[in-house]
């Protein structure tokens, strides 16, 4: 990554973790929840969505977590309000397609600059995790999401430019 794609990534992940958008809001009239909660590291999030006629009208999360996770939500957050499930659902796929294989599938915007989590491998579940967890609410699932294995070591979680 060249250091002026470098910057603009640590500087979005920075402000996205210090000003989350739609953090702490549970949408009056939220139809759809789901919890994610990562044992390792200690991330956990609940996603809220109000889905009206097929469109997420309104979204809000909750939690705590690293700065890329945190940042990740947030960014997911201003990406899928107002879109349809269908589409929400295929940005989904084509975040997990940029977070965990490179290559993301589609425009993706601002969100493309979450490629950068390649940086830093150990951090792809922190950035994965309220993508997951949005998944679960579009699909009504009740189970706690999770996108790490309990008996991986818990993995330092620096913030990155913090330095």
């Amino acid at each position: 990554m060249n250091m002026d794609l470098r910057s603009l990534y640590e500087e979005t992940i920075l402000d996205h973790n210090r000003n989350p958008r739609n953090f702490l809001k549970n949408p009056p009239g939220s139809t759809h929840h789901a919890h994610g909660f990562n044992p390792v590291c200690n991330d956990e999030f609940f996603v809220h969505l109000r889905i009206d006629d097929g469109a997420i009208a309104d979204i809000g999360f909750e939690g705590a977590g690293c700065a890329i996770s945190t940042a990740s939500a947030s960014m997911m957050s201003e990406a899928i309000k107002g879109k349809s499930v269908e589409q929400a659902k295929r940005l989904f796929h084509s975040m997990h397609e940029l977070l965990t294989n490179e290559g993301p599938t589609g425009d993706l915007g601002k969100l493309a600059i979450l490629a950068g989590v390649h940086e830093y491998p150990m951090r792809v579940k922190c950035a994965t995790l309220a993508w997951h967890v949005l998944n679960a609410a579009l699909e009504s699932r009740q189970q706690t999401v999770s996108t790490e294995d309990e008996q991986e070591p818990a993995p330092y979680c620096p913030v990155p430019g913090a330095d």
